[in-house]
């Protein structure tokens, strides 16, 4: 639970800011995948797989970020997975949950950020415009000019005439 609130939090904070609609969708393909992939291995829970995806897309966006795990080990971002995988595999859980949210984050790191970088990527996850409706809220008009309470500090002082001019 620490570590999806932590790794939840930086993402929507980090590079996810005012694009909710965005984080919503990267749930939804991640939980979609998952449980697609989920049926192949026989997995019913999940929630692992998804902590580690999520873990998986901030590595990936932080590569310069150093770590430190239990003091004894250092290393930057992009091997956290990794790490938590063999810290798995030595406390003797099975790896096919890990190496599932793994995977499945990669393929939505691949085709957000990396795919549509390259000569002739195209952006193949877009973000559909209702979630875009409902979480995102709308472009400030600029057109748009306040009553004058309002307006911060009320009415608009020393716009009118210039006296004796």
């Amino acid at each position: 639970m620490i570590f999806l609130y932590r790794y939840c939090r930086m993402l929507e904070e980090g590079s996810f800011r005012g694009r909710t609609a965005d984080f919503v969708f990267m749930f939804l393909f991640g939980g979609f995948l998952m449980t697609l992939f989920g049926l192949f291995v026989s997995l019913v829970f999940l929630g692992q797989a998804f902590t580690i995806m999520l873990v998986y897309v901030w590595s990936r966006r932080n590569p310069y970020v150093r770590m430190n795990f239990f003091g004894l080990l250092n290393f930057q971002a992009p091997f956290l997975p990794w790490v938590l995988m063999g810290f798995s595999l030595l406390l003797g859980n099975s790896i096919i949950v890990d190496l599932l949210g793994i995977a499945v984050g990669h393929i939505y790191f691949f085709l957000e950020d990396v795919f549509p970088n390259q000569p002739g990527g195209i952006r193949i996850l877009k973000t559909p415009s209702i979630l875009r409706t409902i979480f995102d809220t709308p472009d400030e008009d600029p057109n748009y000019n306040p009553l004058p309470e309002e307006r911060p500090g009320g009415f608009a002082w020393g716009e009118g005439q210039r006296l004796g001019g």
